[in-house]
């Protein structure tokens, strides 16, 4: 029994050490596959969307593995987002979020982009664009806030971003 419980113990902390949410899972979302445009493709009702949740997330503490006001991680924000305000089943970790869509050039940037970084040798970190050079993301720092990819932290973390 005893074994058992170390072996859980040990697997629960290098999961927590993979990424923010590392759970795995399968992709729910098929790569290259696009939403019909309607009004949550929509440049404007996407920024409008976002920047509402922003306003009612704002300053929420970040916790590995939270889905909550109480705490929430990268990955459970930008899973929360898309399925709370843009009506849209994203996986819930950031692993499984990088294989959906298509990947874009960060110059074609728009809103409602996912944006990833590479955090750590085996950490990765996700939020969501939103114009100018800004996005939203659940920080480790700073919990739910907006923050500037031409920040010199971002810039050199930055990876790659995708199109849902």
């Amino acid at each position: 029994m005893k074994r058992i419980i170390s072996r859980l113990i040990i697997f629960i902390g290098i999961s927590f050490l993979v990424s923010c949410g590392s759970l795995q899972e399968k992709p729910s979302v098929k790569q290259g596959s696009r939403p019909p445009v309607n009004k949550s493709t929509d440049s404007g009702h996407i920024k409008k969307a976002l920047y509402s949740q922003f306003n009612e997330w704002q300053g929420v503490r970040y916790q590995r593995g939270g889905m909550s006001q109480r705490g929430i991680d990268c990955s459970g924000f930008v899973h929360l987002t898309f399925k709370s305000k843009l009506g849209m089943h994203l996986p819930r970790t950031t692993r499984m979020q990088m294989m959906v869509g298509k990947e874009i050039r960060k110059n074609d940037l728009k809103a409602g982009d996912l944006i990833f970084f590479k955090t750590g040798p085996s950490s990765n970190h996700v939020g969501i664009y939103l114009e100018k050079n800004k996005f939203l993301h659940a920080s480790e720092k700073k919990g739910v806030t907006i923050s500037r990819l031409d920040h010199v932290y971002w810039q050199s973390n930055y990876w790659k971003s995708i199109r849902i």
